[in-house]
């Protein structure tokens, strides 16, 4: 099995925790169209890293990059340790990739789709067996082994997929759009083998247009438009980005609320709901401060809640709100 040792570029880079993926600058251009202009990443081992971004953004670009599918027109990237211009095949070696159509061969069997991704492995014809039955087993496919991969579900092919990805070890994966078409339930299964994988060590690079995927995975999202990063962060981070967020106090004895907003000159009120509103980050010190000023007014809310923008919100903040044509060969 190949393995790779995840190293800290020594570019610029005066972080310590090892990181399995980087890049610096990455520039692609089309004749005339640039898809990524000047891109940088910084991607730590054993996290989920999520790409963002409308159709045409370059998200598939980026990953085809990465995966030395396609070579970039500038800048510099490392993969594993490895510089992905000077020792591609070192890269691909520490490498998975389930692009966003599946590679899986219908008219074979699901364990024939395995076997065949450990001959192009180099494994030994024992090891190929051993390694494929310990997969299938993995992704509750051995029932369906033996079956055409042709009369599997959507979901089965997508496990199939990333079984397939797994033959060779990689530490890093990429996955592009992985649970586009399935269907609700199948997606949360997909979520849990992401999860399982990330536990074991794996490090996820993820492009989907779900933002509650998102939301649900990644430790780290990018938000891509125009070619360039529009802005990084965890999920909370970002979401502290837009405005809107705020405390809302809600009452049942109305002079209660009447004392309330007397002291809370700045609140929103809402007469009919008995409600005031407080413009808050939602950040927990910024709530504190909220908490600590309401004790010392003295006002007493039946109901607090917290509201805070979703990533519906920044996405739509950040790209426009615009969809462009979808990248059919990028």
């Amino acid at each position: 099995m190949p393995s790779s040792v995840m190293s800290t570029p020594k570019q610029g880079d005066g972080h310590a925790s090892p990181v399995a993926v980087s890049a610096v600058g990455l520039r692609k251009s089309y004749g005339e169209k640039t898809v990524l202009d000047g891109i940088d990443l910084r991607i730590p081992a054993g996290s989920v890293f999520a790409l963002l971004g409308p159709n045409g953004a370059g998200k598939t670009t980026a990953v085809k990059i990465l995966s030395t599918l396609i070579g970039a027109d500038g800048g510099q990237a490392w993969v594993a340790g490895h510089d992905l211009a000077g020792d591609p095949q070192a890269v691909r070696a520490a490498i998975g990739v389930t692009g966003q159509f599946s590679a899986v061969d219908g008219l074979i069997t699901g364990e024939e789709n395995m076997l065949l991704m450990a001959d192009l492995h180099h494994l030994s014809r024992r090891e190929g067996r051993q390694v494929a039955a310990e997969l299938l087993e993995r992704f509750d496919l051995t029932e369906a082994a033996k079956k055409p991969a042709s009369t599997y579900s959507g979901g089965m092919k997508r496990r199939l997929d990333i079984a397939m990805t797994l033959v060779g070890d990689p530490r890093i994966i990429f996955l592009d759009e992985p649970t586009t078409g399935l269907d609700p339930r199948s997606r949360h299964t997909m979520w849990g083998i992401i999860r399982e994988l990330v536990t074991g060590g794996v490090t996820v690079f993820l492009t989907t247009q779900y933002l509650e995927e998102a939301d649900e995975l990644a430790d780290r999202i990018a938000v891509l438009n125009d070619g360039r990063i529009a802005a990084e962060g965890s999920a909370d981070e970002l979401k502290r980005l837009i405005p809107g967020g705020h405390v809302r106090l809600r009452f049942t004895d109305p002079s209660a609320y009447r004392s309330a907003a007397t002291a809370l000159r700045e609140a929103t009120r809402d007469d009919e709901a008995l409600a005031l509103q407080i413009p808050s980050d939602g950040s927990q010190r910024e709530l504190r401060a909220i908490l600590d000023w309401l004790d010392s007014t003295g006002v007493e809310a039946d109901e607090l809640t917290v509201h805070t923008p979703d990533l519906d919100d920044v996405f739509f903040a950040l790209t426009g709100g615009t969809d462009q044509p979808k990248e059919a060969v990028r």
